[in-house]
């Protein structure tokens, strides 16, 4: 405040060092300490510049965890709410994205199948999967990204980023999911969706039954009723920039390095900072860093 004071007023130092009763060299110890803090600040900075440089949407909860180590062998001192308010201050915070392509039609003749998994908590992974659709933006047009996640593990267990909305996508995520598991490791598994009409469709139930994969869908077109799934798309799509593409091919190779980064990289809350490579060989119950709980551990029958 002194050092404000005699840069805007012009006020002699001994003068405010009367009116605030310190001595000068109490003053100079403050004004070192400024430069101390000023100094920490542009290392803290310069750190989450390196950080979104390999992980340019990184949000802010992730990117406080990653850098507490840092801080500590820095000694530096910053809790939670003055790290968010330093990302606030320095327009760090990361925007989310509004989504307005439709990529879900539900008004179709195909069977439509019940919502299994109701208060239901796998306890292993590949007892769960769910499935879901988002677009990414390139050129002109849009690419349509088909997700299959491991609800126990987080695990991207198969993808595919198509041109259009036709079934081929889904079919191709499926594909690759199953084959990447293998059959021998899907027994009992529950593979959960919303009633789109890719979901729905003659083909996608035929690969489903044939590896013996249970069918659940959502039931009233309720964005919670699928959550994962498609928080997955969202963190995919939007922490990894899923953006400003000129070709189809482009989006296909980035995203096949995003869902490696976010597999092998990227720590969960819900899996207790686990990566879901590392939560995917776990078994039994993984505890979650909030209280908030989707499903129960009553498992449905299997008719």
């Amino acid at each position: 405040m002194i050092f404000e004071m005699r840069q805007t007023m012009k006020v002699n130092l001994a003068e405010l060092c009367v009116i605030f009763t310190i001595s000068r060299q109490a003053y100079y110890q403050s004004l070192n300490e400024a430069q101390k803090k000023e100094f920490e600040l542009e290392l803290i900075f310069q750190k989450i510049y390196e950080m979104r440089k390999v992980h340019k949407r990184k949000g802010g909860r992730k990117l406080y965890k990653e850098i507490k180590l840092f801080l500590e062998e820095h000694g530096i001192k910053m809790g939670r709410d003055l790290f968010y308010k330093f990302l606030r201050e320095n327009k760090l915070l990361i925007r989310i994205r509004k989504m307005r392509a439709i990529t879900t039609n539900s008004k179709h003749w195909y069977k439509k199948y019940s919502n299994l998994i109701k208060e239901y908590i796998p306890l292993a992974p590949n007892r769960l999967w769910v499935s879901d659709i988002t677009y990414v933006r390139y050129g002109n047009s849009f690419a349509y990204l088909s997700l299959i996640t491991d609800v126990y593990s987080r695990k991207i267990m198969g993808f595919s980023v198509r041109g259009d909305l036709k079934a081929t996508g889904p079919l191709d995520a499926l594909r690759m999911a199953i084959k990447s598991t293998g059959k021998d490791k899907l027994e009992g598994l529950i593979h959960h969706s919303d009633r789109g009409v890719q979901y729905c469709c003659d083909e996608y139930i035929a690969m489903l039954k044939k590896a013996d994969i249970l069918i659940s869908m959502t039931q009233n077109g309720d964005p919670l009723e699928n959550a994962i799934a498609e928080r997955v798309n969202g963190i995919v799509k939007n922490e990894y920039e899923l953006e400003q593409f000129k070709t189809l091919k482009e989006v296909q190779n980035r995203v096949i390095e995003a869902v490696f980064d976010y597999n092998n990289l990227r720590i969960h809350n819900s899996i207790n900072d686990m990566t879901p490579n590392e939560a995917h060989q776990m078994c039994g119950h993984i505890p979650r860093l909030w209280k908030t709980r989707i499903y129960s551990t009553h498992m449905p029958n299997r008719a």
